[in-house]
């Protein structure tokens, strides 16, 4: 059996928040393969020990920046929807990685 691992397709992050959007392949009721994307949000953060770890609960100052990195990672979808629909390439250089 191959499998492939997931990679992120595309990345926004401010500080310590990222929003990864996700490209993931799945298959519809009637069997048929079918892609769709989801979107993760994570807040870095070092532990006692220094060591970098990940979470996925906030802080109350992580909100504004969490709120900006989603927004992005929404519009790079909507934008993403809307060349598709219409057959022309997304420019990836209108869209920010880090804020």
């Amino acid at each position: 059996m191959n499998e492939t691992r997931n990679v992120p397709e595309k990345k926004f992050s401010t500080g310590v928040i990222t929003a990864t959007v996700w490209q993931n392949q799945g298959k519809s009721r009637s069997g048929e393969p079918v892609g769709y994307r989801t979107v993760s949000l994570q807040r870095r953060y070092k532990d006692k020990s220094g060591v970098w770890q990940t979470a996925n609960s906030l802080r109350i100052n992580d909100l504004p920046k969490a709120a900006l990195v989603l927004q992005k990672a929404y519009e790079y979808l909507v934008i993403r929807e809307t060349a598709n629909a219409s057959d022309y390439e997304v420019d990836e250089d209108i869209i920010e990685e880090v804020i």
